[in-house]
C-alpha cells in the first residue's frame, strides 16, 4: 500500500534509516480548532515532536493524493479558513482518493495510513468510542475497529465524557487492544484527568511503555492505546464541564443530531460557551500527547 502514499522526503528518509516517526492527524486542525489557532497548534505539534527526537508526519488527503508528512505550504492549506476539507474516516479514503477530493484524516484513517506507511506511533487528542444508546443505534466509532486490526500505538487523552466509557473499554478489551495508563490508574476523559474507570495496566515512563508495546507486538497484531491524562494545570473545572455537557446534550436532542455530527456540535458548544477554556484544554492535551509519543517512539528504536 505504500505505493499509494506520498511520503514527504524527511519522513521517507527517517523510515529508511530507522529513525523514530510520529504520525499526526489533520482533522483536529481542520475541524477541531478555529482558523488561525489551528495553524499555530499544527506548527507547535510538529515542533514538540522534533524537540523529542522524532520526525513528525502530519497526514491528509490532498486532491486525491494521500500525503504522509505535510510541507509547510500543505499545512497552511489544511488550516486555511476556506479549506473546505472533507472529514475522512477509513471508509471514506477510497471515495476521496478515487474522486480526487481533499480531506482531513480522523483517528481511524490516520492510524491505518500510518501503519501502511510503516509508522507505528500516532499522537492525537481523544479517541472515538461507543456512543450512549449504541444498543439501539449501533453508533460505535470506527476508531475502535481499526485499532483492532492495525499495530499502531495511539497516544491520546482517553475519550470524551459524552461517550459510553465502560462500553468503549469493553470493546477495546474484546478486540485485544491493551489500554495503558501513563502515570495513572484511571482512564482519562479528555478534558478531565479521570473518567472514574480504571485502566488495565499502568506505565510510568517511556521505556516501560516501549517495553510493553514491543512485547505486545510479538504476540498480537492489534494496536495499543496509551492513555495520557490532560496536564493537571489545564484540566477543565468539573462543575463547568458537567454544565457544558448537559447543555450540549440538550442541544443535540433539540436539533435531532445523530451519528458523526454529534461530536462537532458538542465541541462547538464547549468552545463557545466556555469562553475558550475548552480550546485551551484541547491544545494543552494534544501537545502533551505529542511530547509523550515522541519520547516513546525514541525509546522504541
Amino acid at each position: 500500500m505504500t505505493t499509494a502514499l506520498s511520503l514527504h522526503e524527511e519522513v521517507a528518509s527517517a523510515l529508511r534509516d530507522g529513525h523514530p516517526v510520529v504520525a499526526l492527524e489533520s482533522t483536529i486542525l481542520s475541524h477541531g480548532l478555529p482558523p488561525g489557532r489551528n495553524l499555530d497548534v499544527a506548527r507547535r505539534l510538529e515542533g514538540v515532536v522534533r524537540d523529542g527526537g522524532a520526525v513528525p508526519a502530519t497526514i491528509a488527503v490532498l486532491d486525491g493524493r494521500v500525503v504522509v508528512g505535510l510541507s509547510p505550504a500543505e499545512l497552511e492549506r489544511v488550516c486555511a479558513p476556506d479549506a473546505g476539507l472533507d472529514k475522512l474516516s477509513l471508509r471514506d479514503l477510497g471515495p476521496a482518493v478515487g474522486l480526487g477530493r481533499s480531506g482531513a484524516t480522523t483517528v481511524a484513517s490516520t492510524s491505518a495510513l500510518a501503519a501502511a506507511a510503516g509508522i507505528g506511533m500516532f499522537a492525537t487528542g481523544g479517541l472515538g468510542g461507543v456512543h450512549v444508546g449504541a444498543a439501539q443505534s449501533w453508533d460505535v466509532s470506527a476508531d475502535l475497529g481499526v485499532l483492532a486490526k492495525v499495530p499502531t500505538v495511539v497516544v491520546c487523552s482517553g475519550v470524551k465524557s459524552v461517550l459510553d466509557i465502560p462500553a468503549t473499554l469493553e470493546v477495546l478489551e474484546t478486540n485485544s487492544v491493551p489500554v495503558l495508563g501513563y502515570r495513572t490508574d484511571d482512564f482519562p476523559a479528555f478534558y478531565l484527568r479521570s473518567s472514574g474507570h480504571p485502566v488495565g495496566w499502568r506505565v510510568d515512563d517511556p521505556k516501560r511503555a516501549a517495553a510493553v508495546i514491543d512485547a505486545h507486538r510479538a504476540y498480537a497484531k492489534s494496536g495499543v492505546l496509551l492513555a495520557n491524562p490532560i496536564p493537571e494545570a489545564s484540566e477543565m473545572d468539573k462543575e463547568l464541564h458537567d454544565r457544558l455537557l448537559a447543555e450540549g446534550l440538550a442541544l443535540v436532542e433539540e436539533r435531532d443530531v445523530h451519528g458523526a455530527d454529534v461530536t462537532p456540535v458538542l465541541l462547538e458548544h464547549f468552545h463557545t460557551a466556555s469562553g475558550g477554556v475548552s480550546i485551551d484544554a484541547n491544545e494543552a492535551l494534544v501537545l502533551n500527547n505529542a511530547k509523550l509519543a515522541a519520547e516513546v517512539a525514541v525509546a522504541l528504536v
